[in-house]
This record gives C-alpha cells, structure tokens and sequence, in this order.
C-alpha cells in the first residue's frame, strides 16, 4: 500500500509538473488516463485515496477527468466527513435540511444533488461563532468549535437591574459573556437562541416580540459584532434532535411551553400552549414534601439537588404507591438524604396539577389540545408532522417523563391521531439548543443563509421606516 501511495503521489506531481509545457488552452483535466492506474479495479482506487487524504484527494481533481470524476465520488467526501468531530448525522442533517437557511425551509422539501466535496471544503473554512442560549432560568454561552457550553450565568431576561431599559440590560449581559470568554465582540459571528415569551398569536405579542429581537440586533451591531443569528429556542431544541417539524415540549424555570414548529417556522397562529408548572414548581412542591416529613435543608438549591439526583416520573402512579421506592443521595457539606415516595410525587403534578394545589392542565392535556389545533388547522400536506414530540428543558431529564407523556398521549388521543407518536427525550440534556445551535453553526452555508450583517439591519430597518412614513 505504501508503496501505490508512493506512486499516486508521483503521477499527480509529475502531471502538476507536466502542465508548463501545454499550450493555454488545453488542461490536465481533459485527458482521460489515469496512467499505469487505468488497471487497478476502482474499489481499490478508492481505498488508495482514502489513505491519501482530503488534500491529497483534492489536488488529483486537477490531474485529468478520470481521477476528478473517482476523487470527487460523495461516498468518498462522506468518509472524509465521517473521520471529522462532528457526529455524521448532524453533518447529514444540517447539510440536507438547514443549508437553505430558516425562512427557505418553508418553501423547499428537498434539497438538490449535493456535493460533499464542495460542503467538506465549505465546512472547513467556516469561522467559530460564539453560542449563547438565553435559556429560562439560566444562560449557557460558549463556542461553537468546543464540545459543549464554557459557562453559565443569569438569563438575559432577568440579568441586572430588570427596571432598566431593556436596551441597557442587553448591552450589559453581552458584554459580561464576552469579557468571561475572554473574546473580542468583533472578532466572530453569534449565535443568539431566544426563549419563548409573548407567546399569544395577537398584534401586541408579536410587537413585543419583534421589538425584543430587534433590540439584540442593535445591541450586537453597536458591539461591533460581524455578524448576528437570532432562533427561537424551541426550534434550536428540535434541530438538536434532528427534526425540522414537531412539537417541543420546553419545561422552564417558571412555566413549561408546548411549542409547534413546522419546516423551522414556529406556528403561532396553530396555538402555542403554556402551562403553568415548571421547574421551580417542581422543586417548591419537592420542598413542602421534605417539610411535612421534618427533612432539613440548607437552602432551595440543596433540594433542587436532591430533586435531580433522586425524583422521576412513575409509570403508573397508583401502581408505585404500593412499591417501595427508598432511596439516598449525598449533597456536598450537608450529608446523606433519603426519600421514598416522594420521588415520583414530585413530578406527578405534571400530569396532576391538583395533587400540589395547582388548577391547571396536565401536561399531556395540553400536548393533546396542542396537537389537535394542529390537526384541525391543516398547514401541511403530511399531517403526521406535529406526531414527533422532542422533551426540552433541565427538568425534562427526569426519568421516564418521556414513556410516561408518550402512554398518556395514546391514552388520551384518539387512535388515528395518536398512531405514530414518539415522544423524544432531550437530545443534549439540558444543553439541547446549545447544541442546535452548535449544528447550525457548522453549516456549509450558515454565513449566507442564517446571519445577518449590520449593513442588512440598517437597510431592513430602513425600508420599515421608510414605509412607516408613508403610511402616515
């Protein structure tokens, strides 16, 4: 093997070398032989390549037509792209589905004839970018080229003085991130992942939200940053599970959103549905639990602790009453705690709100009713696109959540809506968007069809003033 090697090595360098003497007009890629290799069977060319590498590979392209039409085989690029750090299925994914950009996806089913060529070379000089997944209890930034997140703060809705102008809080939690990351603000792109909020599909919500958007644009362009990409939350969780339609189940701090997306667009005007337990309800009723039993605590985060390390979804509620579900973990600085029943009591309020005093939808219900507008509104030909179900969210990652919800949606639902649903549990954990947003990033062409320059911002701000105007 060493020595073919040797040889492909050789026939390209003395066909580079062998250029200078042809007329203008005529290149090495117009002639068809491949020298002493025409008699090698072509799988066994293929595996010499692959040895060669991408470069290597890449210079044979200019050799003649016959080793451009072999080196440029996408079954080759794909092994190349399989060798790299990036998981192939999310290279798949993106390349297939995301390299038209959001707002195209709305239109295009299918992607033209790709080149794996073209996207490995693509790929390759893409720049980092800085992520930073505003999250609903607490933020998680970090860069795109790195596994996961570097760091966490206070989300940038509740970061500073929250009685100041919003513009001033924004300035402030993004210089905070980049001085923690030690990065200029000019120096990469961003990637901004925003929370569900203003929800309602009506002129004020939208306003809110537009506003919301449009002021961490001028935030970063002030900031100097080349350029901005700003995605609903929800929908970075669903690119996370390799999905462009179905509904994202997102357990917040304070309250969890029941989020229907199709083809990357968010689908407001189908319902999105928001309930009231979250997180912190979870951890609250965990909290009275503890008390009722006289089990000490130091504080709210020692519980939340104790809730993570120890509390899952039954299966059948009634059922693990009868069982005995005992168990201890140990918190650092204060000891061992254990738990029985209240294990899964904790997290039934999911489902009944009323066994912790709440009147309000079980989470199923309101996936059910979040399914049945879909259903009813008719937005797609296939109309099994909202049956995926991805689970995002800290609390997501409690144990059996996602069989419990996927049962009681069967249960619930009747059977030619509910055939075929599968519930999906977080992806990444709780760094699911992060890490959507991390797909995106690395797309062939995330500098074209997802950012947007400060040149774009003024110009689209413009003609929206300049329309204002003349509606008065």
């Amino acid at each position: 093997m060493e020595a073919l090697l040797r040889k492909v090595r050789g026939s390209v360098l003395s066909r580079f070398g062998s250029t200078s003497g042809r007329s203008s007009s005529e290149s090495p890629a117009d002639h068809l032989s491949m020298g002493a290799f025409d008699q090698l069977p072509i799988d066994v060319l293929v595996q010499i390549l692959r040895c060669l590498g991408p470069k290597e590979v890449a210079r044979t392209c200019l050799v003649c037509k016959s080793w451009k039409l072999l080196a440029s085989d996408n079954r080759l690029w794909i092994f190349f792209l399989q060798n790299r750090k990036e998981p192939w299925d999310s290279v798949l994914f993106s390349e297939t589905h995301l390299r038209l950009g959001s707002p195209s996806m709305m239109y295009f089913d299918q992607s033209p004839q790709l080149s794996f060529m073209n996207i490995y070379a693509m790929r390759a000089t893409i720049p980092g970018s800085v992520i930073i997944d505003g999250g609903s209890g607490y933020c998680k930034y970090g860069w795109s080229k790195y596994y996961s997140p570097s760091g966490r703060c206070a989300t940038f809705l509740e970061f500073g003085n929250i009685e100041s102008p919003m513009y001033s809080r924004l300035r402030h939690f993004f210089s905070t991130i980049y001085s923690r990351m030690q990065v200029k603000a000019s120096s990469q792109p961003i990637i901004i992942s925003i929370p569900i909020c203003h929800s309602e599909d009506t002129e004020s919500a939208r306003a809110s939200r537009r506003q919301l958007r449009e002021t961490i644009y001028a935030v970063l362009f002030d900031m100097n940053v080349p350029a901005v990409c700003a995605i609903d939350q929800a929908v970075l969780a669903l690119y996370a599970a390799k999905r462009t339609s179905g509904i994202v189940v997102n357990i917040g701090f304070h309250a969890t959103s029941i989020v229907p997306i199709l083809r990357g667009k968010v689908m407001r005007e189908v319902g999105v549905e928001i309930v009231g337990q979250g997180a912190l309800k979870l951890t609250g009723f965990l909290r009275e639990l503890m008390q009722q039993r006289n089990i000490s605590f130091e504080s709210l985060y020692t519980v939340r602790t104790i809730k993570e390390k120890l509390c899952y979804v039954a299966s059948d509620y009634e059922a693990e009453l009868c069982k005995d579900t005992q168990a201890s973990c140990e918190v650092a600085s204060e000891g061992w705690f254990t738990l029985s029943k209240e294990r899964f009591q904790t997290t039934e309020i999911l489902f009944q709100p009323h066994i912790g005093g709440m009147r309000a939808m079980g989470l199923h219900q309101a996936v059910a009713l979040c399914m049945d507008h879909c259903f009813e509104a008719e937005v797609a030909s296939d109309d099994g696109w909202f049956k995926t179900v991805v689970l995002a969210g800290g609390s997501s990652c409690l144990p059996g959540l996602p069989e419990r919800l996927e049962k009681e949606l069967y249960k619930l639902l009747p059977p030619s809506m509910a055939d075929g649903i599968k519930v999906i549990p977080p992806p990444y954990g709780t760094d699911s968007a992060w890490f959507g947003a991390k797909i995106v990033s690395n797309v062939s062409t995330f500098s074209e069809a997802w950012c947007m320059t400060k040149k774009q911002f003024r110009q689209k701000f413009r003609r929206k003033v300049t329309s204002l105007i003349g509606s008065w």
